[in-house]
């Protein structure tokens, strides 16, 4: 079965719409006083926030039910078929890298 994306807009207006949610994180966590260099590193990069986007789209078109682990990762793996420039971005928030991340979905809310 196949978990089809709802295609928004383009990868450009959606990195665009990411980067400006990512600025407004930045600026909110800068005006409550926390030094850049504690939080930075923690923050998604703007493709990996696309990705997390479009995988709230998929969980909203499914009656806002959380994914288990296999549908997680089947969306996540519809996304890079879907947009493949995100593909990186996918394998990364697939585990190719350590799960420090307190926003890391593989660890925040799939079972």
């Amino acid at each position: 079965m196949t978990e089809a994306i709802p295609r928004r807009a383009s990868l450009e207006v959606l990195r665009a719409e990411a980067a400006d949610e990512l600025a407004v994180l930045i600026q909110e966590r800068l005006l409550g006083g926390e030094d850049p260099w504690d939080f930075m590193e923690d923050l998604p990069s703007v493709d990996e926030l696309v990705v997390y986007l479009l995988r709230a789209d998929n969980i909203a078109a499914n009656d806002g039910v959380r994914p288990n682990a296999a549908r997680h990762y089947r969306v996540l793996r519809q996304i890079a078929l879907e947009y493949p420039q995100l593909t990186p971005a996918v394998w990364k928030l697939l585990g190719d890298g350590p799960k420090y991340r307190r926003w890391d979905a593989s660890i925040a809310d799939a079972s």
